[in-house]
């Protein structure tokens, strides 16, 4: 609907479309600027106070020779100083502004209006995320209002081709997204997709943020776990993967991004990496390798040794218990699996000044009584102990899950067919990372599978940066 010359008309239709009278926190105003009626509209608690006060008594000085204006660009030429104004003259512009925290202004005789964007929103300091945390290395995190994110990586990349395209998705909600690449380096075709995909959306909201626009972006089984795009929370993560040609997607009120493409090496690798020497960050990142291959294979693996004594070489026949269980061995580490993951579940939902206390009874008293009663054997519970490292030390909490869910389905396959089962679960996991392929159609498992020597030499060395850079100016 557009714009009316009269005011009360436009009145009127911004009352139709707004619930004025029945939301208290949706205000309106009446003005006089000059000898022309004006027609304020505006959300309380997202129009900065301090700048409407200066603008509305700046505008109320008018005289009414200042109101002999030709139109409405030239009256804000003139009068609004302020840096963030644009026109509109469709009321859909209008509702879409006020509801996102601008403030909408209409004139009486003109068909166009104005929108001031003075908005702010409540919003937290940017601290160093949990999930992503380093011994050294920048301090800030990416939080919740979408403008600070943009800030904080435009901060790091000073570059022109830098490009940050907003997009709103979702009927209802009308959630601002963020496309964020840079321009003369990304996969242009990837991009594209990209932007049609978001085009397409039709939902009424994003729910649950960045996780719900991931599940609208990348189609792919229900069934596989394997994360096909990385969420961080860093600024300095997020840079690095643009200087790489990866495109970051920021959803507002969501404290992370959502990076495309990626391969399953991508979650492998962390800050702490880059943040220490060459030699100190390979060392540490054969070290992840480890702890993530046995939190994978260590637990089912121990189980088929220890029920196939044959199968053991003589310098491990101390693996296994010594003397009978009340409870077969299988069932113990299913117990341990469903029992780690109720603490974890726990966990997060035990207040701070609680979860001390909390990991001290999980951590020691259930195992010892457990031990105790006759449950468990000391060996179930160091072994998940083990594989639980290795769940922590997963820079992905996505792909650390991933991770979980299959080291529990060639559990259950290595206790009902036993060798059998357990060669089967690994055929089955290989098969589901190697079939697996990105959003730009590329292979999950590369530069292993199609193998890369120069790119998956600089997955298993942490390289200097101007070798790596040296490497790609090559290609």
């Amino acid at each position: 609907m557009k714009l009316s010359q009269k005011l009360e008309e436009n009145k009127k239709a911004i009352n139709n479309i707004l619930p004025i009278e029945k939301s208290f926190d949706i205000i309106d105003r009446d003005l006089v600027f000059g000898d022309k009626k004006a027609y304020l509209v505006f959300i309380d608690g997202f129009a900065k106070d301090d700048i409407m006060l200066w603008l509305l008594l700046h505008l109320q000085e008018l005289k009414k020779e200042d109101m002999n204006i030709q139109s409405v660009k030239e009256f804000i030429d003139k009068n609004i100083s302020y840096i963030e104004v644009d026109l509109f003259e469709d009321l859909d512009q209008l509702q879409n502004a006020v509801l996102s925290g601008a403030v909408g202004l209409v004139i009486d005789g003109e068909n166009k209006g104005i929108i001031i964007d003075a908005r702010t929103y409540p919003a937290r300091g940017p601290e160093e995320p949990d999930l992503e945390k380093v011994t050294r290395g920048s301090r800030d995190g990416l939080v919740e209002t979408i403008i600070f994110n943009t800030a904080l990586i435009r901060r790091r990349i000073r570059d022109e081709n830098l490009i940050f395209e907003m997009y709103s998705v979702g009927k209802r909600t009308k959630s601002d997204i963020v496309i964020s690449y840079i321009d003369d380096i990304v996969d242009k075709n990837l991009l594209n997709i990209i932007k049609k995909k978001l085009n397409e959306i039709d939902v009424d909201a994003l729910v649950m943020g960045e996780k719900s626009l991931e599940e609208l972006l990348i189609k792919k089984k229900w069934y596989n776990p394997i994360p096909q795009a990385r969420f961080s929370e860093r600024p300095d993560v997020v840079s690095a993967h643009l200087l790489e040609g990866h495109i970051a997607i920021i959803v507002d009120t969501s404290p992370s991004a959502l990076i495309v493409p990626v391969t399953m090496f991508h979650f492998t690798q962390h800050a702490e990496d880059y943040y220490q020497n060459p030699s100190v960050g390979t060392y540490l990142r054969w070290v992840r390798y480890l702890f993530m291959c046995f939190s994978l294979i260590l637990s089912p693996l121990w189980f088929l040794l220890v029920t196939n004594n044959e199968l053991l070489p003589e310098a491990f026949t101390f693996l296994g218990p010594k003397e009978e269980t009340l409870i077969p061995i299988f069932i113990q580490f299913v117990i341990l699996e469903i029992g780690l993951d109720g603490l974890r579940l726990a966990s997060i939902h035990t207040p701070n000044t609680l979860s001390t206390s909390l990991s001290i009874i999980g951590g020691l008293l259930i195992g010892e009584l457990a031990i105790k009663v006759g449950w468990l054997v000391p060996e179930t519970i160091l072994y998940m102990v083990i594989v639980s490292v290795g769940t922590f030390i997963t820079p992905s909490i996505e792909f650390s899950m991933a991770i979980r869910m299959f080291r529990l389905l060639l559990l259950l396959l290595t206790g009902l067919f036993n060798i059998y089962g357990f060669i089967g679960g690994i055929i089955l996991i290989s098969i589901m990372f190697v079939t697996t392929k990105n959003i730009n159609g590329q292979r999950y498992t590369w530069p292993l599978i199609p193998f890369d020597k120069t790119a998956f030499g600089n997955i298993l060395l942490r390289k200097p940066i101007i070798e790596i850079k040296r490497n790609n100016d090559k290609k």
